[in-house]
């Protein structure tokens, strides 16, 4: 195998903390490498709902997941990182000259000074209702995942859940459906505030203190039984599609094997975003520390904070602060600002 080019940092995951990272990086002169095992860039915003709505990134009243990623993919692209999509990574290793190398699930071998591990919450797979009919209706009428809105119009549909996915999927396909029900175990939703209050104000039937008892139909979905957790009752709706909004089981995977100090379910670092590896750093969803927030806009920030440690790790002489970007020279061939 050709020996491969070590890079100044290594970025695994390719989602919205991932791809600022490289942006970030690139600011700094670095070389990078962005490694995912999905087959493009973007993390769960495209695997997951690239057509969901999203609220609370700075600078947009609202956003398709699908345009943000565009919109980062560009940017993060800017200075040329390497892409090596489509490979699992299974191992991290350090080499005796301090290089750091990720290894692949068919060999491959990355090596970088510096790794920013920014894996959302790593593997993850949907929780499911324990019906024995479930599994038979997968894919004919039961949604884990939408990726495309359009497959409701005209359709009956319920939607299974209470937290921001339920009411976020509830608000985007209510327009284009024929009907719209969600059902909720409890009175209260999980999600946003503001967005359940949008919910019960819309032509939404939010069904409270029910559970899906069965699902039934011939090669699809056809109706559902519903019981009601208080009164026992039970009840039939006629339905098309099934949107399942239970939530995912987050497993790290290879990465509990690295010696990595986990906690919680994710990558324990400090106010550098170091963790107790020497020049590994972790930042989005996997990191954790005290008053941790799982939000894109925190992601980003933590990418940001990571890379500058990076930098001044690989280059002592420079500053942890590089400057504001609108005091820094254009990228090759744009103007800088006037004045």
């Amino acid at each position: 195998m050709a020996t491969e080019p070590i890079r100044d940092t290594l970025i695994l995951g390719g989602g919205p903390t991932g791809l600022f990272a490289a942006f970030y990086a690139g600011m700094r002169g670095l070389s990078t490498t962005i490694v995912d095992s999905l087959e493009e860039l973007g993390g769960q915003l495209i695997a997951l709902y690239p057509e969901k709505y999203i609220y609370d990134m700075p600078g947009f009243p609202r956003v398709l997941a699908k345009d943000l990623v565009a919109a980062m993919v560009e940017q993060a692209l800017e200075f040329g990182p390497e892409l090596v999509l489509g490979v699992k990574v299974v191992g991290l290793e350090r080499r005796p000259d301090e290089v750091w190398q990720l290894i692949g699930d068919r060999d491959e071998r990355l090596l970088g000074r510096t790794v920013v591990i920014s894996a959302g919450a790593g593997g993850f797979t949907p929780r499911k209702l324990p019906l024995p009919e479930i599994e038979r209706f997968e894919g004919a009428g039961i949604h884990y995942f939408v990726r495309d809105l359009e497959r409701f119009r005209n359709r009956r549909v319920l939607i299974v859940g209470g937290g921001d996915s339920a009411l976020d999927w509830a608000l985007a396909i209510v327009p284009l459906a024929r009907s719209v029900d969600l059902v909720h175990r409890r009175d209260q939703f999980r999600g946003h505030e503001n967005t359940g209050k949008r919910v019960l104000a819309s032509e939404v039937r939010v069904h409270f203190f029910h559970e899906v008892a069965a699902v039934s139909g011939g090669e699809h979905v056809e109706r559902v039984t519903l019981f009601h957790n208080k009164t026992q009752e039970q009840c039939e709706l006629e339905v098309d599609d099934l949107v399942m909004c239970l939530g995912f089981k987050a497993d790290l995977g290879p990465i509990k094997q690295w010696g990595l100090e986990i906690v919680h379910g994710g990558i324990k670092v400090n106010s550098r975003m170091e963790t107790n590896l020497p020049g590994v750093y972790a930042a989005g969803d996997v990191a954790r520390f005290d008053g941790k927030l799982k939000l894109i806009a925190n992601g980003v920030g933590e990418a940001a904070i990571a890379v500058n440690h990076a930098k001044t790790r690989l280059d002592p002489s420079a500053r942890t602060f590089p400057g504001h970007s609108s005091n820094l020279a254009a990228p090759p061939g744009e103007a800088g600002p006037a004045g």
